[in-house]
């Protein structure tokens, strides 16, 4: 049976990131993703907006470029994969979930409006910085970042998705 697990959000964040490191040295932070959509409402004759939170958790130099670069509010962009988190509740011993997203690339967005962002243009990332490959290359105003490379073990870097070349859609 075919499958595929694709997510892409722009929004604003919530919340300031806080990194933090895995037992073997890998960065890790989740974000809180506000993700607006807008619509008219012909019955009630006026506009309305409903907003949608998401957790996206970032692997790697992903984590930590979001951690030196992103505050509350700042739009940003993420591609990345639906994941089921499944624990067991200490307190009432219930089995509990949650679906997030795993983000595979960041993209820093322009901050809109006066407010907010600062400093110069986005960063680089290593690979431009050293004349590396430009896959994941993006305008003066925005900056894209992967997940961290395949020689991590699985928790330290997820899967990556299917390729995007000869999509049929």
């Amino acid at each position: 049976m075919a499958s595929f697990n694709r997510v892409v959000l722009m929004g604003n964040l919530t919340r300031d990131p806080e990194v933090r490191y895995t037992p073997g040295g890998s960065a890790v932070t989740d974000v809180g993703l506000a993700v607006n959509r807008q619509w008219y409402d012909k019955n009630a004759n006026e506009k309305k907006e409903e907003v949608t939170f998401v957790t996206v958790t970032l692997w790697g130099r992903t984590a930590e470029i979001a951690g030196e670069y992103l505050s509350k509010g700042r739009p940003v962009l993420i591609e990345g994969r639906l994941q089921m988190d499944s624990w067991q509740d200490k307190e009432t011993g219930q089995n509990r979930s949650k679906l997030k997203v795993v983000g595979e690339n960041m993209t820093l967005l322009p901050s809109g409006g006066s407010g907010g962002g600062g400093g110069g243009g986005a960063p680089q990332s290593r690979e431009q910085q050293h004349g590396g490959p430009h896959h994941n290359q993006a305008p003066a105003t925005q900056q894209s970042y992967s997940a961290p490379s395949p020689d991590q073990t699985f928790y330290d870097n997820p899967p990556a998705g299917p390729p995007t070349d000869n999509v049929p859609f």
